[in-house]
C-alpha cells in the first residue's frame, strides 16, 4: 500500500466551495437574516457618534451654551443602551449559528464515513479522518458564523462611515479615503502569503494528528522495541514544521496590522491638514473637523476586520478544502438505483423486500487487483455449497484475505461474477449482503461499554436473555461470571480489560447474536491461548452447522474439521479436498502440516 499523500488544493479563493459551505448554514436563514439587521444598525449607531460629537462641538462647546443638553444627554444614552442590546442579540445569534454549522458539518462527515468503502479507510490515516471531523469542522463554524458577522459590520460600517462624511463635506472626504486604494492593494498581497502558509500548517497539522495516534495505538509496540527516543525525534520534526510555518504565518500577519494602521494615520493626518486649514478659512466648523478626525480612527476599523476576515477565510480555506473533500468522496462500492429503490440503503432499509438466503456461494472467472497493486486473482473459479464450511491455507500474500474480501463485498471483482444463490449478489443490495455476515477478526474490535453492550451491538434488539444465550453458546458465560460485575462489566477502551481470547469470545459472540448465513474466521484463533482456542473451536462444531463458513488459519490444528480445505498459491487454488484427503495426497498441505506440527512439538517443554 503506498503513503497518504494529501492532494494539493486550490492557491485562491474557491467561491463554489464556500457557496457549497454555506448550504449547511442554510437551516440558520432567520438567524443570519438577523444578524445582517442588526449589524446593519450597529454600523449606523457607529456612524451617528461623530455626527453627535460634532453637534456637541458645534452647538454646546465652542459656544460655550448648555441650553437643550440634557435632551441630547437622553439621546446619546438611547444609542449607547441600543447599541449594547444589539451587540447582546448579534452575539447570541452568531453563537447558534457557529454551534449548529459545526453540528451539521461533523453529522454530514460522519454519515459519509459510514457510507465509505474499505479501501478508503485502507489509504486514509486515522489521524487525518480526525482531524477533519473536530478541528477542522469547528473552524468552519467558527468562520462561517463570526465571519458573515463581521463582513456585514465592515461594509455597513465603511457605507455609513463615507456616507456621513461624504454629505458633511465631499471634498474632504474623498481627499481622506484616497489611502483605500493602496490599503486594498497591500491587503490583498499580505493575503496570498498569509494563505500560502496556513495550508501548509493545516497540513503539518494532519501529520502530528496521525503520528499522535500511531504513538498511542502502538505505545506496547514501543515500549518493546525501545523506540521511546526515535519517536520522540520523528515527532520533534514534525512539530518543528509545525512551529516553522506558524511563526511564519504570525511575523506576515504581524506585519500586516502596522501597515493598515501606518495608513490610517495618514488618513488621520490628511484630515487633520486639509481640514484644520478649512478651520482656519471658515469653510467648515470645528465641529465638523473633529467629526472626520473621528471617522477617519473608526474608518480604518472595519477595514482592518474586513481584511482580517477575509485573511481568516483564506486560512480557513485549507480546512474548508479538507472537510468538503471528505464529505464529497464518494463510495466505491454502492448499489444501482435500480437495487436501492428495492432495498433500500443503510439509512433507510427496505428489510420488507429482503429475502432469506440459503448460503451457496460461485465465484465465476474472478480477477482482481488492489489499486496501484499487481493482481491478485486472475480468472478464480469456486463452488461453496450452502452450509460447507471452507478453511483457506496458503502463504502470506497468497491471496486468502481477498477471497474473504470479495466474498463479504468490501471489494468488488474487476472482472467476473460473485453468486450467491444463483445471483449476482450486487443485485441483492449491500445492507442485506452485510447483515447475512458474521466476521470474527484476529484482532477484535470491542467498544467502550460493558460487555453485554458488545455483544448486543450483533443486534441491537435483542433482550439480555438473547445476549446470554450467545455467550453461553460460545461458552463464554465461564469467564464473564467471572468479571466483577459480570456481563454489566466495561471492557475498557478497545476491550483493554480484557484478554485477547476473552475478547475474541465476546466478538465470537456477538457475530452469533446476529445470526448470520455466512461465517468468516479470519486468523480468528492465532492469537490466543489453547483454553480458549479449544472454547472457540467447541463453539464452531456446534453453531456453524447449517451456516456457509469460510476459515482463514495459520494454525492449520485448527481447521482440521472443515468440509474442505483449500490450499491457495499466487492466487489459485492447487489443492482441494479434507484434511485427510489432503494428508493422504502428501502435497503441499500435507508439507505445511507436518512442518508445523514438528515445530509444536519441538516447542514444547521436556
Amino acid at each position: 500500500m503506498h503513503a497518504f499523500e494529501e492532494k494539493d488544493y486550490s492557491k485562491k479563493i474557491d467561491l463554489g466551495l464556500w457557496k457549497k459551505l454555506l448550504r449547511y448554514a442554510g437551516a440558520y436563514r432567520r438567524e443570519l437574516v438577523a444578524i445582517s439587521l442588526v449589524m446593519v444598525f450597529v454600523a449606523v449607531i457607529d456612524a451617528s457618534y461623530p455626527v453627535m460629537t460634532r453637534y456637541a462641538v458645534d452647538q454646546f462647546i465652542i459656544p460655550g451654551d448648555t441650553h437643550g443638553i440634557g435632551l441630547f444627554a437622553a439621546g446619546y444614552a438611547a444609542l449607547v443602551i441600543t447599541q449594547a442590546f444589539l451587540i447582546w442579540l448579534f452575539i447570541s445569534l452568531a453563537g447558534t449559528v457557529e454551534t449548529g454549522v459545526c453540528y451539521d458539518l461533523r453529522r454530514r462527515g460522519f454519515r459519509r464515513l459510514q457510507e465509505l468503502s474499505l479501501h478508503y479507510y485502507d489509504t486514509t490515516p486515522t489521524g487525518w479522518i480526525m482531524t477533519r471531523m473536530t478541528s477542522d469542522a469547528e473552524r468552519l463554524g467558527e468562520t462561517i458564523s463570526w465571519g458573515i458577522v463581521d463582513i456585514m459590520w465592515g461594509f455597513t460600517s465603511m457605507m455609513a462611515f463615507g456616507a456621513f462624511m461624504l454629505v458633511m463635506n465631499w471634498r474632504l472626504a474623498l481627499i481622506v479615503l484616497s489611502v483605500v486604494p493602496p490599503l486594498a492593494v497591500l491587503s490583498y498581497v499580505f493575503q496570498q502569503k498569509i494563505l500560502k502558509n496556513q495550508r501548509i500548517v493545516r497540513r503539518t497539522n494532519s501529520r502530528i494528528t496521525g503520528a499522535l495516534n500511531e504513538g498511542i495505538m502502538g505505545a506496547k509496540t514501543t515500549k518493546t522495541l525501545v523506540r521511546e527516543d526515535a519517536n520522540l525525534v520523528e515527532f520533534q520534526a514534525i512539530t518543528g514544521d509545525m512551529r516553522r510555518y506558524s511563526i511564519r504565518t504570525a511575523v506576515v500577519q504581524s506585519l500586516y496590522v502596522p501597515v493598515v494602521l501606518t495608513l490610517g494615520s495618514i488618513g488621520t493626518g490628511l484630515a487633520l491638514v486639509y481640514g484644520g486649514r478649512g478651520v482656519a478659512t471658515g469653510a467648515i466648523s470645528f465641529g465638523v473637523l473633529v467629526a472626520f478626525v473621528s471617522y477617519t480612527v473608526q474608518f480604518f476599523d472595519p477595514v482592518r476586520e474586513l481584511a482580517r476576515v477575509l485573511t481568516e477565510f483564506q486560512s480557513a480555506q485549507a480546512a474548508a478544502e479538507r472537510v468538503m473533500d471528505m464529505i464529497e468522496t464518494q463510495p466505491e462500492i454502492v448499489d444501482s438505483p435500480q437495487v436501492l429503490a428495492k432495498y433500500g440503503d443503510v439509512f433507510d432499509p427496505k428489510r420488507e423486500n429482503w429475502t432469506r438466503i440459503s448460503g451457496a456461494v460461485e465465484f465465476r472467472n474472478v480477477s482482481f487487483t488492489y489499486e496501484g497493486g499487481e493482481q491478485v486473482l486472475r480468472n478464480f473459479n469456486l463452488q461453496v455449497n450452502a452450509g460447507q464450511s471452507v478453511a483457506l491455507v496458503g502463504e502470506t500474500g497468497s491471496g486468502k484475505s481477498t477471497i474473504v474480501n470479495l466474498l463479504c463485498r468490501f471489494y468488488e471483482p474487476g472482472s467476473g461474477e460473485i453468486l450467491v444463490d444463483g445471483g449476482d449478489y450486487r443485485k441483492r443490495g449491500l445492507l442485506q449482503h452485510y447483515s447475512n455476515l458474521g466476521y470474527v477478526l484476529q484482532q477484535p474490535h470491542l467498544f467502550s461499554g460493558t460487555v453485554r453492550e458488545n455483544i448486543r451491538y450483533g443486534r441491537l434488539d435483542a433482550t439480555d436473555a438473547d445476549v446470554e444465550r450467545a455467550a453461553e453458546t460460545v461458552g463464554a458465560t465461564s469467564f464473564i461470571r467471572r468479571l466483577e460485575h459480570g456481563f454489566d462489566s466495561e471492557v475498557g477502551e478497545g476491550g483493554s480489560l480484557l484478554s485477547v481470547g476473552e475478547k475474541q469470545l465476546v466478538s465470537f459472540a456477538r457475530a452469533i447474536l446476529a445470526d448470520p448465513v455466512f461465517f468468516v474466521f479470519d486468523e480468528a484463533t492465532s492469537s490466543i491461548d489453547t483454553e480458549a482456542e479449544r472454547l472457540i473451536q467447541d463453539a464452531i462444531r456446534r453453531i456453524l452447522h447449517g451456516r456457509t463458513s469460510f476459515i482463514i488459519a495459520h494454525r492449520l490444528s485448527t481447521i482440521r474439521e472443515a468440509d474442505r480445505i483449500l490450499v491457495i498459491d499466487s492466487g489459485e487454488i492447487i489443492e482441494d479436498g479434507s484434511h485427510d484427503e489432503l494428508i493422504a495426497l502428501r502435497g503441499r498441505y500435507y508439507r505445511l502440516y507436518v512442518n508445523q506440527f514438528t515445530n509444536e512439538e519441538e516447542r514444547l517443554p521436556i
